[in-house]
Protein backbone atom coordinates (compact mmCIF):
# COMPACT_ATOMS: atom_id res chain seq x y z
CA UNK A 1 0.00 0.00 0.00
CA UNK A 2 0.83 3.45 -0.54
CA UNK A 3 2.86 5.30 2.18
CA UNK A 4 0.52 8.46 1.99
CA UNK A 5 -3.00 8.04 1.56
CA UNK A 6 -5.33 11.37 0.94
CA UNK A 7 -8.89 11.11 2.66
CA UNK A 8 -11.96 13.23 1.90
CA UNK A 9 -14.62 12.31 4.35
CA UNK A 10 -18.11 13.88 4.60
CA UNK A 11 -20.96 13.14 6.84
CA UNK A 12 -24.76 14.57 7.23
CA UNK A 13 -27.82 14.64 8.49
CA UNK A 14 -31.06 15.19 7.21
CA UNK A 15 -32.33 16.94 10.43
CA UNK A 16 -30.14 18.05 13.08
CA UNK A 17 -30.19 15.47 14.50
CA UNK A 18 -31.61 13.17 11.91
CA UNK A 19 -31.20 9.87 10.01
CA UNK A 20 -27.59 10.33 9.30
CA UNK A 21 -24.82 8.39 6.73
CA UNK A 22 -21.09 9.18 5.97
CA UNK A 23 -18.35 8.72 3.61
CA UNK A 24 -15.08 8.58 2.51
CA UNK A 25 -13.08 8.58 -0.62
CA UNK A 26 -8.92 7.45 -0.35
CA UNK A 27 -6.58 8.35 -2.77
CA UNK A 28 -3.00 7.42 -3.14
CA UNK A 29 -0.44 10.71 -3.75
CA UNK A 30 -1.00 10.43 -7.49
CA UNK A 31 -5.10 10.80 -7.11
CA UNK A 32 -5.93 7.39 -8.29
CA UNK A 33 -8.79 6.00 -5.74
CA UNK A 34 -7.86 3.18 -3.34
CA UNK A 35 -11.73 3.08 -1.77
CA UNK A 36 -14.66 4.56 -1.53
CA UNK A 37 -17.16 3.59 0.74
CA UNK A 38 -20.37 4.95 2.38
CA UNK A 39 -22.60 3.81 4.87
CA UNK A 40 -26.33 4.72 7.54
CA UNK A 41 -25.28 5.52 10.93
CA UNK A 42 -28.62 6.13 12.02
CA UNK A 43 -29.82 9.24 13.75
CA UNK A 44 -27.41 11.97 14.48
CA UNK A 45 -25.92 15.45 14.04
CA UNK A 46 -24.26 16.90 11.35
CA UNK A 47 -21.06 17.37 13.37
CA UNK A 48 -21.24 13.82 14.67
CA UNK A 49 -21.47 12.75 11.31
CA UNK A 50 -18.56 14.80 9.96
CA UNK A 51 -16.79 12.82 12.95
CA UNK A 52 -17.55 9.47 12.65
CA UNK A 53 -17.00 9.65 8.69
CA UNK A 54 -13.27 10.74 9.44
CA UNK A 55 -13.37 7.56 11.87
CA UNK A 56 -14.37 5.66 8.58
CA UNK A 57 -11.67 6.88 6.56
CA UNK A 58 -8.86 6.95 9.34
CA UNK A 59 -10.18 2.58 10.27
CA UNK A 60 -9.43 1.98 6.45
CA UNK A 61 -6.38 3.75 6.66
CA UNK A 62 -4.85 2.04 8.99
CA UNK A 63 -5.77 -1.39 8.03
CA UNK A 64 -3.93 -0.53 5.27
CA UNK A 65 -0.76 0.36 7.29
CA UNK A 66 -0.17 3.68 5.31
CA UNK A 67 2.41 5.58 7.32
CA UNK A 68 0.92 9.19 6.71
CA UNK A 69 -2.63 10.36 5.86
CA UNK A 70 -3.91 13.71 4.97
CA UNK A 71 -7.39 14.07 5.77
CA UNK A 72 -9.72 16.68 4.42
CA UNK A 73 -13.17 17.68 5.48
CA UNK A 74 -15.49 20.27 4.80
CA UNK A 75 -16.68 20.83 8.34
CA UNK A 76 -14.53 23.71 10.10
CA UNK A 77 -15.48 22.72 12.99
CA UNK A 78 -14.23 19.41 13.10
CA UNK A 79 -11.04 20.32 11.18
CA UNK A 80 -10.35 23.50 13.82
CA UNK A 81 -11.28 20.94 16.55
CA UNK A 82 -8.69 18.49 15.52
CA UNK A 83 -6.15 20.85 15.15
CA UNK A 84 -6.22 22.46 18.17
CA UNK A 85 -7.99 25.91 17.29
CA UNK A 86 -11.00 25.36 18.83
CA UNK A 87 -12.09 23.11 22.27
CA UNK A 88 -14.19 20.32 22.13
CA UNK A 89 -17.61 21.11 24.39
CA UNK A 90 -20.32 18.58 23.12
CA UNK A 91 -19.79 15.81 25.23
CA UNK A 92 -20.85 13.48 22.11
CA UNK A 93 -18.16 15.25 19.80
CA UNK A 94 -15.59 14.45 23.31
CA UNK A 95 -15.63 11.06 22.76
CA UNK A 96 -15.85 10.86 18.72
CA UNK A 97 -12.87 13.58 19.15
CA UNK A 98 -11.50 10.70 21.95
CA UNK A 99 -11.20 7.94 19.12
CA UNK A 100 -9.84 9.75 15.97
CA UNK A 101 -7.05 10.62 18.54
CA UNK A 102 -6.61 7.43 19.47
CA UNK A 103 -6.75 6.03 15.49
CA UNK A 104 -3.93 9.05 15.26
CA UNK A 105 -0.89 6.95 16.87
CA UNK A 106 -1.90 4.63 13.85
CA UNK A 107 0.37 7.13 11.54
CA UNK A 108 3.60 8.47 11.58
CA UNK A 109 2.60 11.58 10.15
CA UNK A 110 -1.32 12.97 9.88
CA UNK A 111 -2.60 15.84 9.02
CA UNK A 112 -5.80 17.71 9.07
CA UNK A 113 -7.25 20.02 6.18
CA UNK A 114 -10.37 21.89 5.79
CA UNK A 115 -11.06 22.09 2.60
CA UNK A 116 -14.50 23.92 0.39
CA UNK A 117 -17.91 22.10 0.06
CA UNK A 118 -16.93 22.87 -3.43
CA UNK A 119 -14.12 20.42 -3.57
CA UNK A 120 -14.52 17.64 -6.39
CA UNK A 121 -13.51 14.76 -4.13
CA UNK A 122 -15.41 16.16 -1.31
CA UNK A 123 -18.45 16.44 -3.51
CA UNK A 124 -17.90 12.71 -4.28
CA UNK A 125 -18.07 11.85 -0.53
CA UNK A 126 -21.08 14.17 -0.38
CA UNK A 127 -22.42 12.37 -3.12
CA UNK A 128 -22.29 9.03 -1.75
CA UNK A 129 -23.74 10.59 1.66
CA UNK A 130 -26.70 11.46 -0.22
CA UNK A 131 -26.98 8.39 -2.00
CA UNK A 132 -27.22 6.52 0.71
CA UNK A 133 -29.79 8.12 2.73
CA UNK A 134 -31.55 8.19 -0.22
CA UNK A 135 -31.36 4.27 -0.21
CA UNK A 136 -31.91 3.95 3.52
CA UNK A 137 -35.10 6.37 2.75
CA UNK A 138 -36.46 3.86 0.23
CA UNK A 139 -36.21 1.26 2.46
CA UNK A 140 -38.09 2.57 5.03
CA UNK A 141 -41.08 3.26 2.76
CA UNK A 142 -40.84 -0.47 0.97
Amino acid sequence: MSQKLLVYSDGGARGNPGPAAIAFVATDESGVTVKADSRYIGKHTNNQAEYQALLLALSFASEQKTSEVVCHLDSELVAKQLNGEYSVKNYELQQLFGQVQCLKGCFKKIVFVNVPRSHPMIQRADALVNKTLDEEARKRFQ
